[in-house]
């Protein structure tokens, strides 16, 4: 693995953190060189088999906590939102970081109402609403920040999103319809140019990152690591500045057409 990338956060939320994608950004925040004084990483399962690396992680670092959280409940998220302003006090939150998401394999002909809804509440809603909570947090954190314009190390809500929603590239359609995931990650980039815009006079910056296609159980078509994933994403995330704000790019920091 490359060496960590080295850039000062004080806190970091990483939501659907209990395996792949969310999994590698807690564990590469929590071996930079200055790590965060405090990573939150959240699962919908605290006591649940996928949850116990996070719990071994936990003993080693006692700047981890873990969390319970479903990102479709208002209570789960305003029960997590109480829980971080308890640690981190008028330091606010540095970077919310949506990652959890779903997905079903439906296409055009199979696909319904149900199915749709739940992937647009995990992907697209839940990011709204994770936002909305923590944007106090952000604001105390881009306030008190001595960084000058945007970057991640002052505030940032980072939204996990995909190049399957990309409405001009149609990428992997061959392999995946995934109509609900598709038009959810379309629409969860539209949040975050909408974000990008409302945000940025509170000092914060909002982009969408492409993790890759990685190595899942569920990936049929897999390119890269867990760990080239998030450690190209933490690259990304050390060199933000204004002028990426609103950006659509993937885990080297290539911008994708929407």
């Amino acid at each position: 693995m490359a060496e960590p990338v080295d850039f000062c956060v004080f806190s970091v939320l990483v939501t659907g953190s209990d395996r792949g994608i969310g999994l590698g950004l807690v564990k590469r925040f929590l071996e930079l060189p200055s790590p965060p004084k405090w990573v939150f990483a959240t699962t919908l399962d605290l006591e649940g088999k996928e949850t116990k690396e996070l719990r071994e992680l936990v003993c080693k670092h006692p700047n981890l906590v873990v969390m319970q959280l479903d990102v479709t409940k208002l209570e789960s998220i305003q029960a997590a939102q109480n829980e971080v302003q308890k640690c981190v006090g008028e330091g606010g939150l540095t970077i919310l970081i949506n990652n959890a998401g779903t997905w079903d394999f439906n296409d055009l002909q199979t696909e319904v109402v149900k199915d749709i809804t739940n992937v647009y509440a995990v992907n697209t809603i839940g990011p709204q609403q994770m936002s909305q909570a923590f944007l106090p947090l952000l604001k105390k954190a881009a306030l008190r920040s001595p960084c000058q314009g945007l970057s991640s190390s002052k505030a940032a809500i980072i939204n996990m999103s995909s190049v399957g929603g990309s409405i001009e590239l149609m990428a992997y359609w061959d392999q995946y319809q995934i109509i609900g995931y598709r038009c959810s990650k379309a629409a969860l980039n539209m949040l975050t140019r909408c974000q990008s815009h409302d945000d940025q006079a509170s000092g914060i910056i909002s982009i969408a990152i492409h993790p890759g296609s990685v190595k899942t159980d569920n990936n049929r078509i897999p390119e890269i690591s867990v760990e080239e994933s998030t450690q190209g994403i933490m690259t990304v995330l050390s060199k933000l500045c204004e002028e990426d704000n609103g950006a659509f790019v993937d885990w080297l920091g290539r911008p994708l057409p929407w």
